[in-house]
């Protein structure tokens, strides 16, 4: 890798960390050493890129800083064009046009040589599935009240078809290969929920904003996502221990 290369690598690796990153993480990704590192940061904050360190945490860069747009490697224009292939083929009518635009906004925008990668990309997102066929739910307006924090009231039927009201507050909409999933806090349970868009038949939206944002109740779901992950894998750890147990006969 150019040096030239190897700097601006590592203002995107430092760009897309929400935590500082350590040198020894920096020359593994960038493969080479940790000497380099500490030269080419010193290099980069000589240019006045605004990065903080300190030992034995890692560095960061400050918020502010920006480089000039679409400086995009091969590797990124495919990723850009087939999460918005996927998009494209199964967001709802607003994301999937939106998709299609930045498609076309990216092959408008990188230089010639790359165009072809846009246009003929090597990756696919496979066969298209339209969840907005078979659903109730206007997903645009509900990202709307995501964003906005809102209630909606939903009438929501479980897998045996029993059906109950619920107000929610929802914070997340997560895609799977066949469904989508809204991640809520509901009322009704004073918890989070999550309800499958398919099932939701019919949904009434509040002016209610309810308490706090939607990013401060996400990271209260995300950390007692991960708190379930890291106990399944303790649970699942300790039960392949006690298989590999040897057993005196």
């Amino acid at each position: 890798m150019r040096r030239a290369d190897r700097l601006f690598q590592i203002v995107q690796l430092l760009r897309r960390s929400s935590r500082p990153v350590t040198a020894d993480a920096i020359a593994a990704e960038l493969e080479t050493s940790k000497r380099s590192v500490y030269r080419d940061v010193a290099a980069l904050i000589g240019q006045r890129v605004p990065i903080r360190g300190e030992a034995g945490v890692g560095y960061v860069l400050d918020g502010g800083f920006d480089m000039p747009p679409l400086m995009l490697t091969s590797d990124e224009i495919e990723a850009a064009v087939l999460g918005a292939q996927w998009v494209a083929g199964r967001g709802d009518p607003a994301l999937a046009r939106a998709a299609r635009d930045l498609i076309a906004k990216i092959a408008a925008t990188v230089p010639d040589r790359l165009r072809p990668v846009v246009l003929e990309p090597a990756v696919s997102s496979g066969p298209v599935w339209k969840p907005h066929e078979i659903e109730q739910l206007d997903m645009g307006q509900v990202r709307a009240w995501i964003r906005a924090g809102r209630k909606i009231r939903i009438d929501y039927a479980d897998e045996q078809g029993r059906e109950t009201r619920r107000v929610v507050w929802p914070i997340l909409v997560g895609y799977r290969e066949t469904t989508r999933l809204l991640v809520c806090w509901c009322e009704t349970r004073d918890d989070f929920r999550t309800f499958r868009t398919d099932r939701i038949r019919d949904a009434a939206f509040m002016d209610d904003r309810y308490p706090g944002r939607p990013a401060q109740l996400r990271a209260r779901w995300t950390a007692l996502i991960e708190e379930e992950h890291r106990r399944y894998q303790a649970a699942a750890a300790e039960h392949r221990d006690g298989l590999e147990t040897p057993v005196d006969q």
